[in-house]
């Protein structure tokens, strides 16, 4: 199936959409599923020291991890890996996932999800998550509102 765009994009190292999840967690989306179609989303993320998300499952995206710097554990299903620079990994829909920056500096990943639209889940996300305590309650709505379930706690580095 082709995949179209109304229009090409072209950006520099820093320029994208800038969006915030949680606390150290800024993303930037080069496209979103807006600029596809709906077919994808493209983004990066910086991972605070010793960070990364709370465990959770996409009902309908797959979502793809490549990490440009830092070292990673990646928990897929009941499986945990470790991936260093260069490191890749596939999280299918329906499959429980987390994954945790190991390092004392700030990681990289870039990110893809399809199909897109997971900008507008990070776009509620940033400001209920930003004071770093946030309301577990309001958290977990907005996962179900964009298809997605909170599971658990962030990964520890145990």
């Amino acid at each position: 199936m082709p995949i179209t765009t109304t229009e090409h994009t072209v950006l520099a190292a820093d320029e994208g959409l800038r969006l915030e999840s949680g606390p150290g967690r800024d993303l930037v989306f080069k496209v979103t599923g807006d600029d596809t179609a709906g077919a994808f989303d493209y983004f990066t993320v910086e991972v605070a020291p010793k960070g990364g998300p709370p465990l959770h499952v996409h009902h309908k995206q797959d979502e793809t991890i490549h990490v440009v710097s830092g070292h990673f554990k990646v928990k897929i299903g009941e499986e945990t890996f470790e991936l260093a620079e260069g490191g890749f990994a596939y999280l299918p829909s329906k499959i429980p996932h987390a994954f945790l920056n190991l390092t004392d500096e700030p990681g990289e990943l870039t990110i893809v999800f399809t199909p897109g639209g997971g900008h507008r889940f990070f776009e509620e996300l940033g400001p209920a998550t930003r004071n770093g305590q946030p309301d577990r309650a309001l958290v977990a709505a907005i996962f179900e509102k964009h298809n997605m379930s909170l599971l658990g706690p962030p990964l520890s580095a145990d």
